[in-house]
């Protein structure tokens, strides 16, 4: 009697344990270690893909909580019919230097494979049926990179730098784009993020998503969806402005020319940018208490003082300006002073 209450017990706790494992999920809030990836829990809410935390097509839409040596490290939602990530939202705890010399993998349970836990180095005998093959992105005439939306530079340690090398984080970006304005944005907004995210107990937290807009039919060897347009945003807690701040990015997916430079946006302004893009309303990137019009600016001023504060732009409207770019490419973050109320 004794055995067989053992082993109800262990069967028990296997089935306790085992939806903490999975990480193709039917939501997001599932896995509550991956639910700490959005702002107050809250996923985007993105029309005809993702509503209330529920995914409205869950034969093509597919949440993942990414999960690598041991630990669940951020959270994408995949497009299996276009075979490119729809977002990925992870947090932003500060930097560590360096890229690691990673293969790149795939994630076995979106083929059914259900007893692998972890992300799988890709190979030519794995199926690839409902996602991106590595093979996919070589020798392509196109002029494309494996284009990060978690980006490696932002991860907090190594094995968050590793994870970060799927192809269910990764779309077909255009190369001098990915490796100019694209890059250039996600160095200052990383310099921005160690700066002006500190909490009461000076610990850096943003909550970022970023996410890609695919394009009709224009596709990398008749398999993955060359997506139109790429766009982040982030959106963290100031403790010296005792607020909420938040800005976003956004541009088509083309080849760079004339080193252009991304300008900072507000969030409501990007959620405008995505509605032209999916031809429907309703788009919320961040949970209400993240302003949506006010935009932390980069400026540096004539005596080089460190300046903290906002600015309420309409939205559509441009943020910080040509000279706010100037002084982030110097390299010196220093914030705009809010002028009148």
């Amino acid at each position: 009697m004794m055995g067989v209450l053992n082993h109800l017990s262990t069967l028990l706790l296997l089935s306790l344990l085992l939806p903490a494992l999975s990480h193709v999920v039917e939501k997001f809030s599932d896995v509550k270690d991956c639910e700490k990836f959005f702002l107050e829990g809250t996923t985007p809410n993105l029309p005809g893909i993702l509503v209330g935390g529920t995914v409205q097509d869950q034969n093509r839409y597919k949440p993942i909580c990414q999960f690598y040596k041991d630990r669940y490290r951020f959270a994408t939602l995949y497009d299996t019919t276009n075979r490119i990530p729809v977002f990925s939202a992870y947090t932003f705890t500060g930097k560590v230097v360096g890229r690691p010399s990673q293969s790149w993998m795939i994630e076995p349970q979106l083929e059914d494979i259900n007893n692998q836990h972890d992300m799988k180095v890709d190979d030519k005998d794995f199926p690839h049926n409902q996602q991106a093959a590595d093979t996919d992105y070589k020798n392509n005439n196109k002029h494309l990179d494996r284009g990060h939306l978690f980006p490696c530079l932002y991860a907090p340690d190594d094995a968050a730098k590793r994870s970060t090398f799927t192809l269910t984080n990764i779309v077909p970006q255009a190369r001098s784009f990915n490796q100019g304005s694209w890059s250039r944005m996600e160095c200052r907004v990383r310099d921005a993020l160690e700066l002006n995210c500190k909490d009461a107990n000076d610990q850096i937290k943003a909550y970022v998503v970023t996410g890609a807009v695919p394009s009709n039919n224009n596709t990398l060897k008749n398999r993955v969806n060359i997506p139109d347009l790429m766009w982040t945003a982030y959106c963290c807690y100031n403790n010296n402005l005792k607020q909420w701040v938040a800005q976003a990015h956004w541009s088509k997916n083309v080849q760079d020319t004339n080193k252009k430079t991304l300008t900072p946006e507000t969030w409501g302004s990007l959620e405008g940018e995505l509605k032209n893009s999916y031809k429907v309303d309703g788009f919320q990137v961040f949970p209400k208490n993240c302003p949506r019009t006010v935009i932390l600016s980069v400026l540096e001023d004539e005596t080089g003082r460190n300046l903290e504060g906002v600015e309420e732009v309409e939205p559509g409207k441009r943020g910080a300006g040509k000279g706010a770019e100037r002084g982030a490419e110097k390299g010196a973050i220093r914030w705009r002073e809010h002028q009148g109320s």
